[in-house]
């Protein structure tokens, strides 16, 4: 049977922040497996470590990319190599690199159709300028279309 559920994207945004408690959160209702197929844009190490942390029992698989994630199981994607600690309410380049990092994955995978939305958690928007100085200003980014 095919499945036409939408796929959702949904990048981690701040890891020092409430995104990944929203995530877990939202998808520890099974219910909500039903209404779409959810992929996280992150880091399975701080995502395991938010769910430890808030004692929740939200279950994911790791994935390479979105085509391969199956409906009814929340899945994330590896956006980063880097060892990034985790520091609640702490604003940190890092963390604003991890941010940016999931998103131009998401937006990659979106151009590519392996997803059919893009949702964002809330980011800290000082910390994430911050880590695109020197890669969208060099990047593919660098233009008027800001």
């Amino acid at each position: 049977m095919e499945d036409n559920k939408i796929r959702v994207g949904i990048t981690q945004g701040d890891i020092n922040g409430v995104g990944y408690e929203v995530i877990l959160k939202t998808f520890a209702d099974p219910v909500m497996l039903e209404l779409c197929t959810p992929i996280i844009y992150g880091s399975p190490k701080v995502a395991a470590y938010h769910r430890k942390s808030l004692d929740l029992p939200t279950n994911f698989s790791i994935v390479n990319s979105a085509s391969e994630a199956v409906p009814n199981r929340l899945s994330v994607v590896n956006c980063t190599d880097d060892e990034v600690k985790v520091e609640f309410s702490k604003p940190d380049v890092e963390a604003g690199k991890a941010a940016l990092g999931a998103l131009e994955k998401a937006i990659e995978e979106y151009k590519e159709g392996m997803i059919d939305v893009i949702v964002t958690a809330p980011i800290n928007k000082h910390t994430i300028q911050s880590a695109k100085i020197g890669r969208w200003r060099e990047g593919p980014y660098d233009s008027d279309e800001r």
